[in-house]
């Protein structure tokens, strides 16, 4: 093997270092399944110590250490397994001792006797070294057997594969959840309508049959939105996909703008809908579009002052549908503009109603523009001095269009 300097890093070390973060290896205690495997190395060499190990930054994290050497961690600059993380191929030292240091530099390996060793890199699916399975000997050897080397790249591919299933099930898990959230989020404002609906029949029966048709149009929303969280549970980890047909925007917006009377009343709020009558179907899912203007519709109310006009239009532009949705609220600030659709973010502006709000919205709009070819962003002049939300929708040959590219 050739030395090569500390300072040798590989050209991808940040993917790297990103790929060994979501791991979540780092700092855990010792596991009897990491154990077991340093131990069939050992055997398998019959040497005095087997590490499993995990190259950061600036150090080298000892997993697991069957070794006479009580180390948790060693610095980069100095360890051995930093150099196996800078080669596809295992490292076979026969003896340390041959190896040249360029002046100033030291190994560990050398100051705790370690005479010989090999390492097999761990690499991930996506090429990546993070780290090394190792074993170590106080005696140097002549010569390591072929056998010995595979069964060695053998357990290092087993721990990968360890580290692989933990990471999917993780990500299912955090799937599954953020579904969850997408959902509640989702039925808490027809919840809300039900709830003044119900609170307006019972202090004016007279309204019964107009508040019964928003009660009745919320509860179909809530089911939807149910039916599509036992849908997703049921493609798992598979993409979001889209039910295409015609769709009305000028009858969603009415429908929409009716629905929320209830809660700008409330507040004193007006909205008011400008949709050209010459706008034409677009082929889209209805439900996910439903979901975006509610959404956008539902985030102007609530963070408008009492008594503010809210502004919703639509109008054809080229291939596109132009949607605009502008409140005179609170407005956003520099910091706002930049984490604006980020899950869970922490904006500057509040609910001026004691409305509840869960950060999920825009990020969950957003996702279900850009699932349509789409864009949106918003604009606004600062604080307390309104936004307008944009939204551009491809109409149904532009959609085509793309389908059709994408297949070439």
């Amino acid at each position: 093997m050739t030395y090569k300097p500390a300072s040798a890093i590989p050209k991808n070390d940040y993917e790297r270092l990103e790929k060994l973060k979501d791991y979540q290896i780092l700092d855990t205690h010792s596991e009897d399944t990491f154990d077991k495997i340093a131990l069939m190395a050992l055997q398998v060499f019959n040497a005095a110590g087997a590490l499993i190990t995990f190259v950061d930054k600036d150090r080298v994290f000892v997993k697991s250490n069957l070794s006479p050497i009580s180390v948790n961690e060693l610095p980069r600059e100095q360890s051995i397994c930093a150099q196996a993380v800078l080669e596809d191929t295992v490292t076979v030292i026969n003896d340390t001792q041959s190896l040249i240091l360029p002046d100033g530099e030291n190994l560990l390996a050398l100051e705790e006797g370690i005479r010989f060793y090999v390492g097999a890199p761990l690499k991930s699916p996506e090429g990546f070294n993070v780290g090394a399975l190792c074993v170590i000997d106080f005696e140097p050897r002549e010569e390591v057997a072929e056998h010995q080397v595979e069964m060695l790249k053998t357990l290092s591919t087993i721990i990968i594969d360890k580290l692989e299933n933990r990471l999917r099930y993780r990500k299912s898990l955090e799937s599954h959840i953020n579904l969850m959230n997408i959902v509640l989020h989702e039925i808490k404002n027809p919840l809300a309508s039900i709830k003044l609906a119900n609170e307006i029949i019972s202090k004016n029966p007279a309204s019964s049959e107009r508040m019964t048709e928003n009660i009745n149009s919320a509860v179909v929303r809530i089911q939807a939105k149910l039916g599509d969280l036992l849908k997703q549970q049921e493609l798992e980890d598979k993409d979001l996909t889209l039910n295409i047909e015609e769709v009305d925007l000028t009858e969603m917006f009415n429908r929409l703008v009716n629905n929320f009377e209830l809660l700008a009343n409330r507040k004193k709020q007006v909205i008011e809908l400008y949709v050209d009558e010459r706008l034409p179907l677009i082929e889209a899912d209805r439900v996910k579009i439903l979901d975006i203007l509610h959404n956008l519709l539902s985030n102007a109310l609530k963070y408008s002052y009492q008594g503010s006009c809210i502004k919703v239009s639509a109008r054809e532009a080229g291939n596109y549908v132009h949607i605009e949705v502008k409140d005179e609220g609170q407005g956003l600030n520099f910091s706002d503009m930049q984490k604006l659709f980020t899950k869970f973010a922490k904006l500057s502006s509040k609910p001026t109603g004691k409305e509840t709000s869960h950060g999920l919205g825009l990020s969950i709009t957003k996702s279900f523009v850009e699932l349509h070819k789409g864009n949106i962003y918003a604009m606004s002049p600062g604080k307390d001095k309104g936004t307008t939300f944009i939204v551009s929708l491809p109409f149904k040959h532009k959609m085509e269009e793309e389908a059709e590219d994408s297949e070439k």
